[in-house]
C-alpha cells in the first residue's frame, strides 16, 4: 500500500533532487530538500482536511482531484506563482523575471532583494492571519492547553485576529521605516510599500478563505437539494456525482490553493531561487497529494491529533520569521527547521497520547 501510494512521489523526488544537483551543485540539493520538507510540514493540514473531503466523492472524481488536480497545484501554484510574486513585486513582465532568473542570477537576486521587504510583508501577513484564526479559535483538542485555553476565550471577540494583525503590520512597518529614515535615500519608500503589501496579504486571505466558505456553503445547499431531488426524481446518487461533486472539486482547490500561499510565501524565506523553488515546492506538493490518498485508503485520519497543531504552529514561526527578515538578516537553516521541529513535536506528543490512551 505505501509503495504503491506513494511511487509517484518517490520518482518525483529523485528527479528533482538530481535536478538541483545539476543546477547548481549539491548546496542547491540541500536547499530543495529542506523547501520539500518545508512544503509538507506546512500542507499536512491540507492532506488531512482534503482527504476527509475527498473520501465522498466516487471514484471518477478522485481520479480527477488526483490528476487535473495536481497539475493545478504544481504548475499552477508552484510554478506561475512565485513568477507572479517577482514581477509584481519587481515590476516586470512575467517572461522577463524567467529569463533572468534563469539567465542572470546576479541581477534576478539584486531584484528580488529590493522587494524583499513587500514580499515578506504580504507572506507575513497572509501567513499570520491563518495561525491567528486557527489559534483563536475555540477547539476540542488542544495541544498547548495553557497557551490555547486563554486564546481560544479572548477569540471569541469578533474581528479580533484581523486587529492583531493590523497592529502587528504597524509595528512592523513603523520599526522599518525607523530603519528607513536613517539609511535615507530609496529606502525610505520601502517603508510604505511594506504597509501596503502587508494589507494586501492581509485582503488577500479574507478573499481566498472568504471563497472556500463560499463554495462549502454552495455544496451543504448544493447537497440538501440533491436529496430532495433524490427522493421525487428516483435516481439516488447521480446529482451528487454530478453537481455536487464539481462544486466539491472547486471547493478542493480553493482550499488547496490557500494552503498553497503558505508554502510559497515561506520558500522565499529559504530561497529567492525560481527554480530550486519549483523543485522543492513541486516534490512537496506531490508527498502532499499521496498522503491525501493514503489516509483516505487507510482511514487513520484522528491518529495523530496534534499534527494539525503543529502544522499552524510552525505557520505562525514562519509568518513571525518573514516580518522580522524585513529588517533583520535570518538564517536560512533556522528557518528551515522551524517547522521541521514544531511538526516533530506535534507528532511525539500524538503518539504518547496514542500509547496513554491505550494504556
Amino acid at each position: 500500500m505505501l509503495w504503491k501510494t506513494f511511487r509517484w512521489a518517490f520518482a518525483v523526488t529523485a528527479v528533482g533532487l538530481v535536478g538541483g544537483v545539476l543546477y547548481d551543485g549539491w548546496t542547491a540539493l540541500g536547499i530543495v530538500a529542506v523547501l520539500a520538507v518545508l512544503e509538507i510540514s506546512l500542507s499536512f493540514d491540507n492532506a488531512v482536511i482534503n482527504a476527509g473531503i475527498l473520501k465522498k466523492l466516487n471514484a471518477f472524481w478522485q481520479r480527477i482531484f488526483l490528476t487535473v488536480g495536481i497539475l493545478i497545484a504544481v504548475f499552477g501554484m508552484r510554478l506561475l506563482f512565485p513568477v507572479v510574486i517577482v514581477s509584481v513585486s519587481a515590476r516586470l513582465a512575467p517572461h522577463e523575471a524567467v529569463r533572468l532568473a534563469l539567465t542572470d542570477k546576479e541581477r534576478y537576486q539584486e531584484l528580488v532583494t529590493d522587494a524583499h521587504p513587500s514580499i515578506a510583508a504580504f507572506g507575513g501577513m497572509f501567513l499570520l492571519m491563518i495561525f491567528l484564526d486557527f489559534i483563536l479559535e475555540e477547539r476540542e483538542t488542544k495541544w498547548l492547553g495553557r497557551v490555547e485555553r486563554p486564546l481560544a476565550r479572548l477569540g471569541r471577540i469578533d474581528m479580533l485576529s484581523v486587529c492583531v494583525a493590523l497592529v502587528v503590520l504597524l509595528v512592523t512597518a513603523m520599526t522599518f521605516a525607523t530603519q528607513a529614515h536613517q539609511h535615507g535615500g530609496h529606502h525610505a519608500d520601502k517603508a510604505q510599500t511594506v504597509l501596503v503589501s502587508g494589507v494586501a496579504g492581509l485582503v488577500t486571505y479574507l478573499v481566498v478563505h472568504g471563497l472556500s466558505g463560499f463554495f462549502e456553503a454552495r455544496l451543504a445547499g448544493d447537497e440538501g437539494g440533491e436529496e430532495g431531488g433524490e427522493a421525487t426524481s428516483g435516481r439516488p446518487g447521480l446529482a451528487l456525482a454530478g453537481r455536487a461533486a464539481f462544486f466539491t472539486f472547486l471547493y478542493l482547490e480553493v482550499l488547496d490553493a490557500s494552503f498553497s500561499f503558505d508554502g510559497v510565501i515561506g520558500a522565499f524565506a529559504v530561497t529567492n531561487d525560481i527554480v530550486l523553488m519549483a523543485l522543492g515546492l513541486g516534490i512537496g506538493a506531490m508527498y502532499v497529494r499521496s498522503l491525501t490518498v493514503y489516509l483516505v485508503r487507510q482511514g487513520t485520519l484522528d491518529d495523530y491529533v496534534y499534527l494539525e497543531h503543529g502544522a499552524h504552529y510552525a505557520i505562525g514561526a514562519l509568518a513571525a520569521v518573514l516580518l522580522v527578515s524585513i529588517r533583520y538578516a535570518v538564517n536560512d537553516v533556522v528557518t528551515g527547521l522551524i517547522g521541521v521541529t514544531l511538526i516533530g513535536a506535534a507528532f511525539w506528543s500524538s503518539v504518547r497520547l496514542n500509547r496513554a490512551t491505550a494504556g
